[in-house]
Protein backbone atom coordinates (compact mmCIF):
# COMPACT_ATOMS: atom_id res chain seq x y z
CA UNK A 1 0.00 0.00 0.00
CA UNK A 2 0.99 3.36 -0.79
CA UNK A 3 1.39 6.21 1.68
CA UNK A 4 -0.24 8.70 -1.22
CA UNK A 5 -3.65 8.11 -2.49
CA UNK A 6 -4.50 11.72 -4.84
CA UNK A 7 -7.80 11.40 -3.28
CA UNK A 8 -6.87 14.51 -1.31
CA UNK A 9 -5.25 16.39 -4.20
CA UNK A 10 -8.62 18.60 -4.91
CA UNK A 11 -9.07 19.72 -0.71
CA UNK A 12 -11.18 17.23 0.39
CA UNK A 13 -10.84 13.84 2.90
CA UNK A 14 -12.28 11.17 3.88
CA UNK A 15 -14.11 10.43 7.39
CA UNK A 16 -13.83 6.95 8.74
CA UNK A 17 -17.39 5.81 7.15
CA UNK A 18 -16.73 7.35 3.47
CA UNK A 19 -17.98 10.89 3.87
CA UNK A 20 -15.62 13.39 2.20
CA UNK A 21 -15.27 16.77 3.82
CA UNK A 22 -13.19 20.03 2.94
CA UNK A 23 -10.00 19.47 4.50
CA UNK A 24 -10.07 22.48 6.24
CA UNK A 25 -13.36 21.07 8.01
CA UNK A 26 -13.90 21.63 11.70
CA UNK A 27 -13.78 17.96 12.74
CA UNK A 28 -10.65 17.47 10.28
CA UNK A 29 -9.50 20.55 12.36
CA UNK A 30 -10.37 19.10 15.73
CA UNK A 31 -8.87 15.57 15.14
CA UNK A 32 -5.70 17.38 13.20
CA UNK A 33 -5.21 19.09 16.29
CA UNK A 34 -5.36 16.08 18.07
CA UNK A 35 -2.85 14.20 15.90
CA UNK A 36 -0.25 17.52 16.72
CA UNK A 37 -0.91 17.01 20.38
CA UNK A 38 0.08 13.28 19.76
CA UNK A 39 3.16 13.93 18.23
CA UNK A 40 3.97 16.51 21.25
CA UNK A 41 3.74 14.01 23.05
CA UNK A 42 5.73 11.77 21.22
CA UNK A 43 8.52 14.73 21.60
CA UNK A 44 7.95 13.69 25.29
CA UNK A 45 8.74 10.44 25.09
CA UNK A 46 11.52 10.99 23.33
CA UNK A 47 12.81 13.17 26.25
CA UNK A 48 11.90 10.36 28.79
CA UNK A 49 14.02 8.40 30.48
CA UNK A 50 11.91 7.45 33.66
CA UNK A 51 10.17 4.47 32.87
CA UNK A 52 7.26 5.30 34.99
CA UNK A 53 6.27 8.43 33.38
CA UNK A 54 7.25 7.19 30.20
CA UNK A 55 4.58 4.22 30.22
CA UNK A 56 2.13 6.95 31.20
CA UNK A 57 3.03 9.08 28.24
CA UNK A 58 2.57 6.02 25.70
CA UNK A 59 -0.21 5.13 27.30
CA UNK A 60 -2.00 8.81 26.78
CA UNK A 61 -0.60 8.50 22.94
CA UNK A 62 -2.71 5.07 22.58
CA UNK A 63 -5.78 7.15 24.18
CA UNK A 64 -4.96 10.37 21.65
CA UNK A 65 -5.83 7.38 18.80
CA UNK A 66 -8.93 6.66 20.03
CA UNK A 67 -9.87 10.49 20.59
CA UNK A 68 -8.55 11.39 16.68
CA UNK A 69 -10.61 8.05 15.29
CA UNK A 70 -14.02 9.22 17.49
CA UNK A 71 -13.59 12.92 16.31
CA UNK A 72 -13.36 11.25 12.39
CA UNK A 73 -15.84 9.37 13.08
CA UNK A 74 -19.35 10.85 12.57
CA UNK A 75 -22.13 10.40 15.20
CA UNK A 76 -24.86 8.82 13.04
CA UNK A 77 -21.98 5.84 12.33
CA UNK A 78 -22.78 4.45 15.88
CA UNK A 79 -20.31 1.78 16.89
CA UNK A 80 -19.57 0.03 13.58
CA UNK A 81 -18.38 1.57 10.21
CA UNK A 82 -19.08 -2.05 8.19
CA UNK A 83 -17.26 -4.76 10.06
CA UNK A 84 -15.22 -2.82 12.56
CA UNK A 85 -15.91 -1.32 15.58
CA UNK A 86 -15.56 2.44 16.21
CA UNK A 87 -13.61 2.81 19.50
CA UNK A 88 -15.01 6.00 21.41
CA UNK A 89 -14.02 8.34 23.97
CA UNK A 90 -15.69 7.10 27.40
CA UNK A 91 -16.16 8.30 30.78
CA UNK A 92 -13.61 5.50 32.12
CA UNK A 93 -10.99 6.99 29.82
CA UNK A 94 -11.88 10.63 31.85
CA UNK A 95 -11.65 8.66 35.09
CA UNK A 96 -8.47 7.52 34.54
CA UNK A 97 -6.90 10.79 33.88
CA UNK A 98 -8.09 11.41 36.93
CA UNK A 99 -6.34 8.43 38.22
CA UNK A 100 -3.16 9.39 37.05
CA UNK A 101 -3.45 13.18 38.30
CA UNK A 102 -4.00 12.46 41.72
CA UNK A 103 -1.00 9.76 41.51
CA UNK A 104 1.41 12.27 39.84
CA UNK A 105 -0.09 15.27 42.63
CA UNK A 106 0.96 12.98 45.63
CA UNK A 107 5.01 13.28 44.26
CA UNK A 108 5.13 16.64 44.33
CA UNK A 109 4.72 20.38 46.67
CA UNK A 110 1.36 21.73 46.78
CA UNK A 111 0.90 24.70 44.14
CA UNK A 112 0.64 27.90 45.65
CA UNK A 113 1.08 30.34 42.96
CA UNK A 114 1.49 30.39 38.98
CA UNK A 115 4.55 28.94 37.89
CA UNK A 116 6.57 29.78 34.41
CA UNK A 117 6.02 26.82 31.92
CA UNK A 118 9.15 25.46 31.77
CA UNK A 119 12.21 24.06 33.56
CA UNK A 120 13.86 20.56 33.38
CA UNK A 121 13.84 19.69 29.07
CA UNK A 122 10.81 17.26 29.69
CA UNK A 123 9.18 18.94 31.59
CA UNK A 124 9.37 22.55 29.09
CA UNK A 125 7.79 19.68 26.48
CA UNK A 126 4.93 18.68 28.49
CA UNK A 127 3.93 22.28 29.15
CA UNK A 128 3.95 22.39 25.43
CA UNK A 129 1.89 19.67 24.88
CA UNK A 130 -0.24 20.90 27.84
CA UNK A 131 -1.28 24.19 25.57
CA UNK A 132 -1.36 22.33 22.13
CA UNK A 133 -4.11 19.93 23.93
CA UNK A 134 -5.81 23.24 25.37
CA UNK A 135 -5.78 24.36 21.39
CA UNK A 136 -7.76 21.02 20.87
CA UNK A 137 -10.03 20.80 23.33
CA UNK A 138 -11.06 24.52 21.76
CA UNK A 139 -10.60 23.14 18.15
CA UNK A 140 -13.01 20.49 18.96
CA UNK A 141 -15.27 22.29 20.70
CA UNK A 142 -15.59 24.68 17.85
CA UNK A 143 -16.40 21.73 15.75
CA UNK A 144 -19.08 20.18 18.52
CA UNK A 145 -20.73 23.76 17.86
CA UNK A 146 -21.46 22.78 14.31
CA UNK A 147 -22.44 19.09 14.17
CA UNK A 148 -22.49 15.98 16.71
CA UNK A 149 -19.19 14.92 18.53
CA UNK A 150 -18.78 12.71 21.45
CA UNK A 151 -19.38 15.14 24.07
CA UNK A 152 -16.49 12.62 26.20
CA UNK A 153 -13.72 14.27 23.68
CA UNK A 154 -14.08 17.75 24.74
CA UNK A 155 -13.84 16.60 28.45
CA UNK A 156 -11.16 14.00 27.99
CA UNK A 157 -8.77 16.94 26.69
CA UNK A 158 -9.95 19.33 29.11
CA UNK A 159 -8.50 16.58 31.89
CA UNK A 160 -5.88 15.88 29.95
CA UNK A 161 -3.79 19.26 30.30
CA UNK A 162 -4.42 18.84 33.35
CA UNK A 163 -2.68 15.73 33.59
CA UNK A 164 -0.23 17.17 31.05
CA UNK A 165 0.48 20.04 33.48
CA UNK A 166 0.84 17.78 36.93
CA UNK A 167 3.00 15.54 34.57
CA UNK A 168 5.01 18.93 33.95
CA UNK A 169 5.50 19.79 37.74
CA UNK A 170 6.31 15.89 38.50
CA UNK A 171 8.93 16.08 36.16
CA UNK A 172 10.70 19.16 37.27
CA UNK A 173 10.19 17.68 40.73
CA UNK A 174 11.84 14.41 39.90
CA UNK A 175 14.54 16.03 37.66
CA UNK A 176 15.73 18.41 41.08
CA UNK A 177 14.41 21.54 39.01
CA UNK A 178 13.07 24.31 41.14
CA UNK A 179 9.85 25.77 39.60
CA UNK A 180 9.86 29.37 39.04
CA UNK A 181 6.74 31.40 40.31
CA UNK A 182 4.75 33.95 38.16
CA UNK A 183 5.61 37.21 40.15
CA UNK A 184 3.51 39.98 38.82
CA UNK A 185 6.03 43.59 38.42
CA UNK A 186 4.23 46.50 39.62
Amino acid sequence: MRIYTRTGDQGDTGLFGGQRVPKNHPRVAAYGDVDELNAVVGVCVAFCADSEMRSTLELLQDDLFVVGSDLATPQEEGERVGRKAVQRVSEGMVAALEGLIDRYEEGVPPLTQFIHPGGAPLAAQLHLARTVCRRAERTVLTAAGREALNPEAAVYLNRLSDLLFTLARAANHRAGHAETPWSPRG
